[in-house]
């Protein structure tokens, strides 16, 4: 194990103002190179119903990598000391069709699901070989001053528990732990499975 990478040595950046071939190379080929972040966009069933080839143009188009003119974009990219190493999906709600029909982010609260000012952080992926450093903190940090600072009013995410022991494997954990969006100042303010809550910070405006 590895010593947790330290905030000075993580540089963040809108991914329109990163590389497609740093995005690839985080994504790789296991889960999250499959998925290309499509698992709450794609239309019906991601595996069945979508092709790698379209998911990977999606996802090239929602970023806008290498157009840093881009008014808007998919996410946040990680370097550390240059080499890209994590990536963190963070954009208006509304930007999520699957998020509109799953029962998690909804169920107990009476939430506008048109709302176009609550943004969502929906997945992280942290390239292999440095994973287990603590990135997915920081990157989460990242994705709260990016949705305040363009125009954000609150920001949601959609973690796992984890228990001591109990082993979670990577796809799984796409969506973040509690204890990272905890310690990014988010609050859990339902938990409508055993092991999923949903986290949300304000800010004021």
């Amino acid at each position: 194990m590895q010593d947790p990478v330290p905030a000075d040595r993580l540089t963040v950046v809108p991914a329109n103002e990163a590389s497609w071939d740093d995005l690839v190379a985080i994504f790789g080929t296991a889960d999250a190179g499959r998925c290309q972040c499509q698992r709450f966009k794609v239309a019906g069933w991601i595996w069945r119903d979508s092709t790698l080839e379209q998911r990977t143009a999606m996802l090239r188009a929602q970023t806008g990598c290498g157009d840093p003119a881009a008014t808007t974009t998919s996410g946040l990219v990680g370097y550390v000391d240059g080499e890209p190493v994590g990536w963190v999906a963070v954009e208006p709600r509304t930007a999520y069709p699957k998020l509109r029909t799953s029962r998690i982010p909804w169920s107990g609260r009476a939430e506008d699901r048109d709302d176009p000012d609550v943004w969502a952080v929906t997945c992280f992926v942290v390239r292999k070989g440095w994973r287990g450093r603590g990135l997915t903190y920081l990157l989460a940090r990242a994705a709260v001053g990016f949705a305040r600072d363009r125009g954000a009013r609150a920001l949601e995410a959609y973690p796992m528990l984890t228990e001591p022991g109990r082993e979670i494997t990577w796809g799984e954990l796409h969506v973040g732990a509690r204890q990272v969006f905890e310690d990014a100042g988010f609050a859990q303010v339902s938990h409508p499975t055993v092991r999923r809550v949903v986290m949300r910070i304000d800010f004021p405006r």
